[in-house]
């Protein structure tokens, strides 16, 4: 059985017009469309007992091993614009925090949320966790994705069940409006971490099952679903090491992720062992220079290989790329 590659990539729009991978998708097979978003392309290839991704207990098992049974919320570091009608939610995690200032402007917030019965916990430097009461009903709360660059207002849950989370938010954005974290990352330049955004509530499912039997991605939550499932989990380099196609582009695997990685998991000497027969690269927030100069080659070194390569795009399109469809020279880009 041939090898198979699955990759997650940004909308069409981004990268699409790489030419030679333009050159490819013109020949390759277009499958049944998806809804559209990073989380839903990854979650395909991940089973779970019910009900949506619980995002925040898989994290904090894979971070920090103490998820237990708690009912779990991420509550990570976020960025928002204020505007003249409104505020506007322009980063969500990932905003370059120390472990230190985390740990300072959650200890600053634990007040807020502790006079809610929560407890607000730092798991890795980028991404927070609420533990709540088991009592608490969590309203719906977009994934990130789907919130970035939207009006924040019109992403909180409405009425008089959203009440309570909309008021926690706005008391957590006048908490941190003055913190001295923020008083420094302005003098440097940095956006400020004024708000948090909550999202992807749940508790620890007793079991992850997976069909791949390598991931080679930079996101925690993708790291935390293949621990949980047992899945090998590489950071993306490696993904670029094994393939001989050159240097390994640059970056790492994300900041809580590795030591979260037990035995063979996250093991760099496995990743010089031949290609598995299914893996999965995650490639979602690529950009396109980068892709063109250090990716693609890597992608098709596989692929002339003999590997299928599978393709999620981020706009909710699905394709197929098999060494064979470089004979259909009729289509074109």
């Amino acid at each position: 059985m041939s090898a198979v590659l699955h990759v997650l990539l940004p909308g069409r729009d981004k990268i699409g017009g790489v030419a030679p991978f333009a050159d490819w998708l013109a020949r390759g097979t277009t499958l049944p469309a998806a809804v559209p978003g990073y989380l839903v392309a990854l979650a395909e290839h991940f089973r779970w007992p019910h009900g949506p991704l619980p995002a925040a207990a898989l994290i904090r098992q894979s971070v920090a091993g103490d998820a237990g049974g708690a009912l779990w919320l991420s509550a990570d570091p976020a960025w928002v614009q204020p505007e003249l009608n409104g505020a506007r939610l322009l980063a969500c995690g990932n905003l370059g925090l120390s472990v230190e200032d985390s740990k300072s402007l959650v200890g600053a917030l634990a007040e807020t949320f502790e006079a809610e019965g929560m407890n607000l916990l730092v798991g890795d430097a980028q991404h927070w966790q609420l533990r709540l009461p088991s009592y608490v009903e969590v309203p719906s709360f977009p994934e990130p994705e789907e919130a970035l660059g939207a009006d924040l207002f019109e992403q909180l849950p409405k009425g008089e069940e959203g009440r309570r989370w909309r008021a926690l938010i706005n008391e957590a954005q006048v908490v941190l409006h003055n913190h001295p974290v923020n008083r420094t990352r302005a003098a440097q330049g940095l956006p400020p971490v004024n708000s948090v955004w909550l999202w992807g509530p749940g508790a620890l499912p007793d079991w992850v099952e997976c069909g791949l039997s390598r991931i080679y991605s930079d996101d925690l939550l993708a790291w935390a679903l293949a621990h949980r499932a047992n899945v090998d989990v590489q950071s993306r380099t490696m993904f670029a090491a094994s393939s001989h196609a050159g240097a390994a582009p640059t970056g790492a695997a994300p900041v809580g992720a590795a030591s979260a990685a037990k035995g063979a998991r996250g093991n760099p000497a496995i990743a010089a062992e031949a290609a598995p027969t299914y893996s999965l690269l995650d490639l979602q927030d690529i950009q396109p220079t980068i892709f063109e100069r250090d990716w693609w080659p890597a992608i098709e070194a596989h692929l002339t290989a003999g590997t299928e390569i599978r393709l999620a795009f981020a706009d909710g399109v699905r394709m197929v790329l098999r060494k064979r469809h470089r004979l259909r020279f009729w289509r074109k880009a």
